[in-house]
């Protein structure tokens, strides 16, 4: 079954001090009306799942959902809406920032551009503010129906030499994708696998005892 089906809304956090005892996650980001929502009603086959909105920077809080494997996915506010009063911004910076340096459970981000737009400047900060955790990123070019054939592969190489610079500090790898067409969705579903799969690994458990960590640690 793929990684993504069949998730199920778990939690939603406005205060760090709030966030859940999970095992391992991983955390989907982007500029508000990237398409961030969409992509992952696109690979958890729901159509509500995330809230799909006409007013960017509707994600206010980070929400959780359990996957299939027992771990999370974490869907984290957009950022780079200005309007919206100066004091709500300055949480969710604070809350969005707070969370991505210090959150132990966080294995890895999946960072959504729009694929007309990519590797704006406040993509690059993202980038570079999330450097230092030495986590792996993994980028959604989303509504890559928007571009002839020809411009999508433009585009991904594009990128791709674009990030060379990010690459030597952490692992960071792309890919174009479309929630309408679904396109894309499998490959996404094989890099946060080997996440997850490289950090059960790491922590040497077997699976049937890691199932049952999973549990324990989720209650």
């Amino acid at each position: 079954m793929p990684l993504f089906k069949n998730a199920k809304f778990y939690t939603t956090v406005n205060h760090l001090k709030d966030l859940p005892n999970t095992p391992a996650e991983i955390a989907f980001v982007g500029r508000s009306n990237a398409g961030k929502s969409s992509a992952i009603n696109a690979l958890t086959g729901h159509t509500r799942l995330a809230y799909v909105s006409k007013t960017p920077g509707r994600t206010q809080h980070i929400n959780f959902f359990s996957l299939s494997n027992g771990h999370y996915m974490v869907d984290l506010p957009g950022y780079g809406y200005a309007q919206v009063p100066e004091a709500v911004r300055a949480h969710w910076v604070q809350l969005l920032g707070g969370y991505l340096q210090t959150r132990a459970q966080l294995i890895g981000l999946v960072l959504v551009m729009d694929a007309r737009h990519p590797l704006k400047e406040l993509d690059k900060q993202m980038l570079d503010f999330f450097a230092s955790t030495g986590k792996p990123v993994h980028i959604l070019l989303s509504k890559a129906d928007k571009l002839s054939k020809n411009e999508q592969i433009k585009t991904l190489a594009a990128v791709r030499r674009a990030l060379q610079p990010f690459t030597t500090r952490q692992a960071v790898s792309v890919q174009l994708f479309s929630s309408l067409k679904k396109q894309g969705t499998e490959e996404v579903d094989a890099v946060v696998a080997a996440w997850f799969a490289q950090w059960e690994a790491e922590h040497a458990l077997p699976g049937n005892e890691q199932t049952a960590a999973n549990e324990e640690e989720a209650t």
